[in-house]
């Protein structure tokens, strides 16, 4: 019919067991006038385990051809098709292809819904251990190592939960510098394997799991993070509030606006943190040779 837009649905995956497929996947397979997968060869894979056939046309839509690939899948949504999303894992946009075509859509007015189905985010922060009220998820960290502390410098002092991916070959290395930008003790749980026949979740402190690392550790992983901890005015010191300062402005703020914005989540005058930020400077400068303070 002459006007009436199609619909695109999202459909989560298996992150292990093919058991814990949603039921409507399969419907959802069956029914869509074009299936859009991530890996075409981990789709048929599935469909064979699902007992399902698709009877629409299947198309690669991966990190590649994501861009040039989404304004033919929205032609076909406009011309009234059901374009079903599926990655290799999870849920689509989730570290993973979806968001451009999301946001094509939102902004022609196309349908979008979802087939909600297993996530490795909230099965591995339920089964951390870690607090769970209040959580965010940043993704995979840079590969090369002083970005890698850059990202984790930017959150050092937040106090929600943290959520992570990471290739198992730079596990050791990601959970050093974890313990290096937020404390060698800080609770942190390692997720492998989830919903698969070697699952494991390993925890304890950062320290102790940047050992474990570094033996070797196969799979797919998610990492989970304790938050910082609440502290009080009484329990930070100069050097803490010249630390929170310092983190700030290597994430790209200014001075004034990394000391305001420390001295509002602590609770002190701002002239008390601003104190304390010239002394480690007059510090600095009357000992070059050791001073890595503010300069």
């Amino acid at each position: 019919m002459v006007g009436v837009t199609g619909t695109l649905v999202l459909a989560g995956t298996p992150i292990g067991d093919t058991a814990d497929a949603p039921p409507r996947l399969a419907a959802e397979l069956e029914r869509a006038d074009v299936v859009a997968a991530e890996d075409t060869r981990r789709l048929r894979r599935l469909t064979q385990a699902l007992g399902v056939h698709t009877r629409g046309r299947v198309v690669s839509y991966f990190e590649g051809n994501e861009s040039a690939r989404t304004p033919e899948l929205v032609e076909a949504l406009e011309n009234g098709s059901r374009v079903l999303l599926v990655t290799d894992a999870g849920m689509p946009s989730v570290s993973d292809p979806g968001y451009r075509l999301v946001a094509a859509c939102v902004e022609k007015d196309i349908k979008v819904t979802a087939v909600p189905g297993p996530s490795a985010v909230l099965t591995a922060l339920a089964l951390s251990g870690l607090p769970v009220d209040r959580f965010c998820f940043e993704g995979f960290l840079p590969r090369k190592a002083g970005e890698r502390l850059g990202r984790l410098r930017e959150v050092a002092d937040e106090r929600r939960t943290l959520v992570y991916f990471e290739a198992p070959h730079r596990l050791d290395d990601t959970l050093a510098a974890m313990a290096e930008v937020f404390g060698a003790e800080r609770r942190a749980a390692v997720c492998r394997e989830l919903t698969k026949t070697y699952e494991e979740v390993k925890r304890g402190p950062l320290k102790d799991l940047a050992v474990w690392a570094a033996e070797g550790v196969r799979g797919e992983i998610t990492v989970v993070v304790e938050g910082a901890p609440e502290s009080g005015p009484s329990d930070l010191d100069a050097a803490e509030l010249v630390r929170r300062v310092q983190v700030r402005e290597e994430a790209g703020e200014r001075r004034k606006e990394a000391i305001a914005a420390v001295a509002a989540e602590t609770g002190l005058p701002k002239r008390e943190v601003f104190d304390a930020v010239v002394a480690a400077k007059n510090a600095a400068r009357q000992s070059p040779a050791d001073g890595k303070g503010l300069s």
